[in-house]
C-alpha cells in the first residue's frame, strides 16, 4: 500500500513574493522551486500567501484613480480580492513552468479567491492598527480622516498613515470548495493577503476595512484541512530568544508551553515574529500530533527532513 502523502499548509511571507512587478516576477521562480521541492519530497502542499506590498499598490492606485475622478473610493475588502488574483495569477505561471522545467506532469493548479468571516465585534476594530496605503501629511490625513471616516496615525516619523483593524479569522467561507481541490489532487492556492475580511449581515456577506493576518488564516486552513504540518516561512532559518542580544539562542523546537511562556516574556517582536509563533502554537495545539514549522523558504526543504527550522509541537 503506497505511503499518504503529508499534507502541509505553507504560508509564503512577503521575502517570497517581492515588492513590485518585476520583483514579484523574479521573486515567485524562487518560491515555486521551493514548493516543488516539496511536492517531489511526496508531500500534499497547500499554499496560503501574503500581500503586503502588493494590496497597499493596489489600494494606492484606486485612491489615487477616485481622488482625480472625485469617485467613490473602492474598498479596501475588494484591493484584497485583487490582490489574490494578482498574485495568484504570478504563482500558478511560475509553479507551472517549474514543474515542466524537471520534466513533471503539472498537476491541476488554481488560485481561488477567498473570504474569511471575523466577528464585527472583535476588539480589533476598536483599536485599528495595521498601517495601509500611501503617507499623507497631517493636512491631509486629517481631510481623510473627515471626508472618508479613515482613522488616521502617525508612522514612526514618516508621515501619516490610514491604519485599518487586523481582526481574528473565524470562518474560512469557501472551506468546502477548497477540501473538494485538495482531496482531488488540485495544487491550490487560496485565502490569499489572510482571506478576504467578511462579517455575517443576514444573509449577506459584507467586506470589512481590515486585514487579516496570513499566518492566523493559514493555521485556520490547516485545522479544518487536517493537515500534519503547517509551515511559516518568513526571513530567518530559525526562531530566536533573545534576539540581537549578544546572548540570543536559536531554537530548534518549542512545546507548545514553551512557546507561550516566550510569548508572555515578550521574547518575540509584535507584527513580526510573535503573529507566527502564536499562529504555529494555535494549529500544534488543535489536535495530538500537528507540527508547526518557522524557517527560510530557501530550507523548506531540509525543515520538513528535520535538518534546519523551529517547530512547534504538543
Amino acid at each position: 500500500m503506497k505511503n499518504k502523502k503529508k499534507k502541509i499548509v505553507i504560508a509564503l511571507g512577503g521575502n517570497a513574493l517581492g515588492n513590485t512587478l518585476p520583483e514579484q516576477m523574479e521573486a515567485v521562480k524562487t518560491t515555486a522551486r521551493a514548493i516543488v521541492d516539496l511536492i517531489e519530497a511526496d508531500c500534499q502542499v497547500v499554499i496560503v500567501h501574503g500581500n503586503g506590498p502588493q494590496v497597499g499598490i493596489i489600494n494606492n492606485a484606486m485612491t489615487e484613480y477616485a481622488n482625480t475622478r472625485h469617485s467613490h473610493i473602492t474598498p479596501l475588502s475588494v484591493c484584497v480580492a485583487m490582490s489574490q488574483a494578482y498574485i495568484g495569477y504570478d504563482l500558478q505561471n511560475a509553479l507551472r513552468e517549474e514543474f515542466m522545467n524537471r520534466s513533471i506532469p503539472v498537476p491541476p493548479t488554481a488560485a481561488m479567491v477567498t473570504q474569511i468571516r471575523v466577528d464585527a465585534d472583535d476588539p480589533a476594530f476598536n483599536d485599528p492598527s495595521k498601517p495601509i496605503g500611501q503617507f499623507m501629511s497631517k493636512d491631509e490625513a486629517l481631510m481623510a480622516a473627515g471626508e472618508r471616516g479613515w482613522v488616521v496615525k502617525e508612522d514612526a516619523g514618516r508621515g501619516y498613515r490610514r491604519v485599518v483593524a487586523s481582526p481574528k479569522p473565524k470562518e474560512i467561507v469557501e472551506i468546502k470548495a477548497i477540501q473538494a481541490m485538495v482531496e482531488d489532487g488540485n495544487l491550490v492556492i487560496c485565502c490569499g493577503g489572510g482571506g478576504i475580511p467578511v462579517v455575517r449581515q443576514g444573509r449577506h456577506l459584507a467586506g470589512v476595512p481590515a486585514v487579516i493576518d496570513k499566518d492566523f488564516a493559514a493555521a485556520l486552513l490547516a485545522e479544518k484541512l487536517d493537515a500534519d504540518m503547517l509551515i511559516i516561512l518568513t526571513a530567518v532559518e530559525k526562531v530566536a530568544v533573545r534576539f540581537g542580544k549578544p546572548d540570543q539562542q536559536w531554537l530548534s523546537h518549542m512545546s507548545v508551553d514553551e512557546a507561550l511562556q516566550y510569548c508572555r516574556d515578550g521574547e518575540f517582536a509584535p507584527g513580526s515574529m510573535l503573529p507566527k509563533v502564536q499562529a504555529g502554537i494555535q494549529f500544534a495545539e488543535s489536535q495530538s500530533g500537528r507540527t508547526a514549522m518557522i524557517t527560510l523558504l530557501e530550507k523548506a526543504g531540509d525543515a520538513i527532513r528535520g535538518l534546519t527550522g523551529t517547530t512547534i509541537t504538543q
